[in-house]
């Protein structure tokens, strides 16, 4: 199969793996240029794992909106009930079959693997055209190499939680430099609280986050192989600041999904935290009608040293998949769900697209007031726009581990990013593909 001229050679790299894993071209398939010619609508299915809950606008309700609007491409939505990771099985199977949906909800650290393992379909001349629609940061998790296999959806932004009252009653501002931060945390600390918590079980996502914050770039390429820097200067800034507190014993060291985390933002020892923007949607439940109901705020993350900078934890885009009949109209589709920002917003998501987005009544409440998702469309416009993730990502959960051992006094921060440079090295070439030494 001739190779179009947007797939070049750095494309071509993670391509090695799509032909061998299911047999299937690496290069895009479909015409949509004879869509529809018979007169008969066309049919796009779309997988997805919105949370559709309670008081939210469901999937279905913005898919029938679309589907009256335009009669000649109709799409339908199918919510997966289940894990992420047995969804990606699903399509996985269903693809290798040749009966994969048109498009499907992916993570942006899933998508270089599923690249690789031949799921997705290259569309980068259909993206551009949408591009400007999204936060460069959120768009370029939709890229591997010079491939792109989709559009965003929402995005999680680092950004920085605290509880203006009590910074307030120490005298202290929200942080808005890592000097800031360390200052704020040794004035917490002599008062028995802490405006950070460092969470090993998140090392992985919450970690890499910040040094692409502090303007490191963890994948790229160099001629034909993938080149890996997780030791970079803004990792080492990072370590430095972690470090410094975990030895201060200025910082609450505990898991984020464990019962320490909660314990203390409800017994307000714990009155900041560095964390990803959809956390606003949950994050304070558990002070609803407590005294502490409404002081909180949130607020950009504090300079890592890049400037007004944040880094990727967490959201997913919506890819098409290998043997998509209808690429053209399926992006078409695309762009218009996922501009969708007040209905998505419904679903607790921190949309990609640019716009003005309503905050809801929960978090206006929650936050005192505060035009919440304002301040997370910001955090999205400051997205590192040059942090792609590379294929088997997912074998960095080993940073985890190693971060509990910084926990427990056996391991450095630093440590935990030298876990991310091997492991990543490692995958990569155990997946078969070429890697600067």
């Amino acid at each position: 199969m001739a190779i179009t001229p947007r797939f070049t050679r750095t494309a071509a790299i993670v391509a090695v793996g799509a032909v061998s894993a299911f047999g299937l071209p690496a290069c895009s398939s479909g015409d949509s240029g004879d869509s529809g010619a018979s007169g008969e609508p066309i049919t796009i299915e779309y997988l997805h794992r919105l949370p559709d809950g309670e008081g939210m606008t469901p999937a279905s309700e913005i898919v029938d909106r679309w589907n009256a609007e335009h009669p000649d491409i109709q799409v339908k939505a199918t919510k997966f009930d289940g894990k992420s990771s047995d969804m990606i099985l699903k399509l996985e199977t269903d693809v290798k079959a040749g009966n994969g949906p048109c498009l499907a909800q992916t993570g942006y650290s899933e998508v270089p693997q599923l690249f690789v393992k031949g799921l997705l379909q290259d569309v980068a001349d259909e993206a551009k055209k949408y591009e400007d629609d999204f936060s460069a940061g959120a768009f370029s998790g939709m890229k591997v190499g010079d491939a792109i296999v989709g559009l965003p959806q929402d995005t999680g932004p680092l950004v920085y939680f605290y509880n203006e009252a009590e910074f307030t009653a120490l005298g202290l501002d929200a942080p808005k430099t890592l000097d800031d931060l360390t200052a704020d945390s040794a004035a917490a600390a002599a008062a028995g609280k802490y405006v950070t918590a460092f969470t090993p079980d998140e090392a992985q996502n919450w970690l890499s986050a910040q040094s692409a914050a502090a303007g490191d770039t963890w994948f790229s390429t160099a001629g034909d192989e993938w080149k890996v820097d997780a030791e970079g200067a803004g990792s080492e800034r990072v370590a430095a600041f972690w470090q410094g507190l975990l030895d201060g014993k200025q910082t609450l060291a505990t898991e984020r999904w464990g019962e320490g985390f909660t314990a203390a933002l409800n017994d307000g020892s714990l009155i900041g935290h560095v964390g990803a923007a959809w956390e606003a949607g949950f994050l304070l439940d558990s002070l609803d009608g407590t005294p502490a109901e409404g002081q909180w705020r949130v607020a950009q993350l504090p300079d890592f040293g890049a400037g007004a900078m944040s880094g990727p934890d967490g959201g997913s885009g919506v890819s098409v998949m290998k043997g998509c009949e209808y690429p053209a109209e399926a992006m078409e589709f695309n762009d218009w769900f996922n501009t969708q920002v007040d209905d998505l917003a419904s679903q607790g998501l921190v949309v990609a697209a640019k716009g003005d987005v309503e905050t809801p009544e929960k978090m206006l409440r929650q936050f005192g007031g505060q035009d919440v998702l304002a301040e997370l469309s910001t955090a999205t416009e400051n997205l590192n726009p040059d942090f792609p993730y590379a294929p088997g990502f997912s074998t960095l959960s080993k940073m985890n581990e190693t971060a509990a051992a910084a926990v427990a006094g056996t391991a450095s921060v630093a440590d935990i990013f030298t876990t991310a440079q091997d492991t990543a090295v490692s995958s990569l070439k155990d997946l078969g593909l070429p890697v600067a030494e």
